[in-house]
């Protein structure tokens, strides 16, 4: 099982998980790089969107894994440490937020992908 799931086309499904949003993001941001819309309309687009994302990725990662709750935890799980280290790495250095303020903010919501994921794997098991 863990072969599928730790493959080159579940990473990059994972790696598009977290770039489209980011690059979704800027359509949002003037060129001074001050957000075009208020601040809690972008954050509730942003919700949506990696939530319409993530999905999509999620019904076509389970094309190739196992169709189960486990599975889908180790996939969901996968992706969550690998969205977590690409906001640590680029988008925490690019807003300035202490590592606190950045997890509260949005880190926190990352762990919707491991309780998707084990839903899709639920249903696509039955």
């Amino acid at each position: 099982m863990f072969s599928k799931i730790f493959s080159l086309r579940i990473a990059l499904l994972g790696l598009a998980s977290w770039a489209i949003p980011f690059v979704a993001a800027f359509a949002f941001f003037d060129q001074s790089g001050a957000l075009s819309i208020a601040e809690p309309l972008f954050k509730s687009l942003m919700v949506v969107i990696g939530g319409a994302v993530g999905v999509w990725l999620l019904v076509l990662a389970f094309r190739h894994v196992p169709k189960s709750v486990q599975a889908g935890f180790v996939l969901g799980c996968f992706w969550l440490a690998m969205n977590l280290a690409l906001d640590l790495a680029l988008l925490l250095p690019m807003s300035g937020q202490s590592v606190g303020a950045w997890f509260q903010d949005i880190g926190l919501r990352y762990f919707l992908m491991p309780i998707m994921a084990m839903a899709m794997g639920a249903v696509a098991g039955r």
